[in-house]
């Protein structure tokens, strides 16, 4: 911190570019600095000409997923940094005794997309996207739009004090504002984090409306029940997890399940934490963007939204982030701290033009109109909270003489005892491998032998590699667009991932070079590992059918015999290989199926194969089973 502390409305009638942020409960952050735009993650100017650290705050826009070679809508949003130059720490009643509270009026307000048409998409997703094998969920927006008269600074800093007055549990209440650009949200959902040297993710699913005069233990307890919601949390910390093995060497823990208690919304989340000696930079990147706000899986995902959303989508679903100078380095340790925030129940002003992003996260059973509801839900909560609609009162304050006092803090629904027993209930159907401590890799069973993971674009791969690492195997991972012929024959073991897609579709050039490894692997006869998508080549290459299933199992957990022993597992296909009931032997292969005869798993000479994602959070018996296929493809 340097220099006297600014005034912030100075700042504002100056045109001076700043962000606030409230995190801690007690103080606003003000920053001031220089506004630099840049294309890549990588070029965050995080030191000056002479390498010095310095402190950058960053927006990064949607459309940085481009770096990853994901598709997207392309509005060309900067990714703007404001290198800091003065940072401060003002008691937050001292901002709030400065700050403007007039009403700022909006006019010709109203959604971009109507609830019957955004009802529509939703049943064009289900049916067209997940009901056909492209993935388990998907994240699709609308926006709620309005026009503004007000100087765009005085919004800002006026929807500022009303969320700080008026909304709770947030992870970051906060306000920027630079040439062109404004900002202000209270992001309930910390998307990463990198503090010396530990990376935390927070998955949050499940959004509970509270019903006129709020929430009680009782209208949570339905809501915690609900298998949809339940599943959908579930989804994400696997897609999260993803995540965390690409970035961590120890892949991850969770911790949880919490509740994000907020003053009209409720939401359920679990906390996963590993280490990392990444920069930051390549940490972010390796995380665009939250599951929460996208899908999975996540490329697949970004194409989706791609073709049914009619507009980009700016920074929501972004995040803003903080890069800070870290004091006490090691050697090979990153220079910078990262603490980054989802873009969520944020309003954009440019323009004169108010615009509140929301989307419904869309999986199997989905209710189209519970969809709509639920962005009527998030778009209020911020309406609300910034005063540009009537708030809603909870129990606790609806006894209020002035409707406009801040917001009395209620009983925390998670102190009670029923409430608390059903959370905890959750992991009991869980993997432990992803909820205690992990050994260290390296000594396992396989130890001294080498595989290769061919990622058929679901980084599911990387979960897997990480439980093959922890069974002794030196692993790599290929894309299969990447993996070489030479690379194939080379592996003691190749195992053929997962994907989005039909495994029939001939025209599919990954769906040909999958086929391709799985058809090398068995020709020479060396160790194969076919996994979900590869599992399904493999069985067509035995001559088995392929077909697909009356209801997609995206996120479903089944406990299956494989080979004479019960499982419970975790499924995510909309195909199956199916045999007649009873079949217990394809040519070569033994066949693991249920009574209608959806094959489980295979095994043969060389090879193995499951349906379900063993690497799951779902898959309570992942590990012990993975180590049952991985020695049996060795063995021959």
């Amino acid at each position: 911190m340097t220099g006297a502390v600014p005034s912030i409305l100075d700042l504002a009638d100056r045109g001076i570019p700043f962000a606030l942020i409230a995190r801690d409960g007690a103080t606003v952050e003000v920053l001031t600095g220089d506004v630099v735009d840049v294309d890549l993650l990588a070029e965050i100017p995080l030191t000056d000409a002479s390498g010095t650290p310095r402190e950058v705050f960053a927006l990064v826009p949607y459309r940085q997923v481009r770096e990853r070679g994901f598709v997207c809508h392309d509005d060309g949003a900067p990714l703007r940094c404001l290198v800091v130059t003065d940072h401060h720490a003002v008691p937050l009643d001292e901002v709030l005794k400065t700050l403007p509270s007039a009403p700022i009026a909006l006019e010709d307000a109203g959604f971009d997309i109507p609830d019957e048409e955004y009802a529509d998409i939703v049943r064009r997703v289900i049916a067209d996207e997940i009901g056909r094998g492209e993935g388990a969920n998907f994240v699709i927006r609308r926006d709620f739009t309005a026009e503004v008269g007000a100087d765009a600074a005085t919004a800002a800093l006026t929807w500022f004090r009303a969320l700080l007055e008026h909304e709770r549990g947030a992870y970051w209440t906060f306000a920027v504002v630079t040439s062109g650009h404004v900002a202000v949200g209270a992001s309930p959902e910390a998307h990463v984090s990198a503090i010396d040297g530990v990376v935390t993710m927070n998955p949050i699913s499940g959004t509970f409306r509270h019903p006129d005069g709020g929430a009680t233990p009782e209208t949570l307890a339905e809501f915690l029940r609900s298998t949809k919601e339940t599943e959908e949390l579930f989804m994400v910390v696997d897609e999260e997890l993803k995540m965390m093995s690409a970035v961590c060497t120890d892949g991850g823990r969770i911790t949880g399940p919490h509740l994000k208690e907020m003053s009209r919304l409720t939401h359920t989340e679990y906390v996963l934490r590993g280490r990392s000696r990444l920069d930051p930079r390549e940490i972010l990147r390796e995380t665009m963007f939250a599951p929460t706000v996208t899908g999975s899986p996540m490329q697949n995902a970004c194409t989706v939204i791609a073709r049914h959303e009619r507009s980009p989508r700016g920074y929501y679903s972004g995040v803003a982030a903080l890069f800070t100078p870290r004091e006490a380095l090691a050697a090979g340790e990153p220079s910078h701290d990262l603490d980054a925030p989802i873009l969520i129940r944020t309003a954009y002003l440019q323009d004169g033009r108010l615009r509140v992003p929301v989307g419904a996260t869309l999986v199997r059973h989905s209710d189209p109109y519970g969809e709509v509801g639920e962005t009527h839900g998030k778009a209020a909560g911020v309406l609300g909270a910034i005063g540009a609609v009537p708030r809603d009162r909870g129990v606790v304050e609806a006894s209020a003489v002035d409707e406009d006092a801040p917001t009395a803090e209620p009983r925390r629904l998670a102190d009670d005892p029923a409430i608390a027993e059903l959370l905890a209930s959750r992991n009991a159907r869980l993997a432990a491998f992803w909820l205690n401590p992990q050994e260290t890799a390296g000594d396992g069973p396989f130890a001294g032998r080498s595989a290769l993971v061919v990622d058929a674009e679901d980084r599911f791969t990387t979960m897997l590699a990480h439980q093959l690492r922890h069974l002794g195997l030196d692993v790599t991972i290929a894309p299969w667009s990447d993996v070489r012929d030479e690379d194939v024959d080379a592996a003691d073991l190749v195992v053929s991932g997962p994907g989005p897609g039909d495994p029939r579709d001939p025209s599919s050039p990954r769906m040909q070079r999958m086929r391709t490894v799985v058809a090398r692997r068995r020709a020479s006869g060396t160790p194969l590992l076919a996994v979900c998508l590869s599992h399904q080549i493999l069985a067509d290459s035995l001559g088995i059918d392929l077909a697909p299933l009356a209801a997609p199992h995206q996120g479903l957990q089944k406990t299956v015999e494989i080979f004479g022993d019960d499982a419970s597992i975790g499924f995510y296909n909309t195909f199956t290989a199916r045999v007649d009931p009873g079949t217990t032997r394809v040519g070569v292969a033994d066949v693991a199926a249920d009574a209608d005869g959806a094959v489980y798993a295979l095994r043969g000479p060389g090879f193995a194969s499951v349906q379900g994602h063993l690497e799951s959070i779902l898959s309570r018996d992942g590990m012990t089973t993975l180590e049952r296929l991985v020695t049996r493809a060795l063995s021959d």
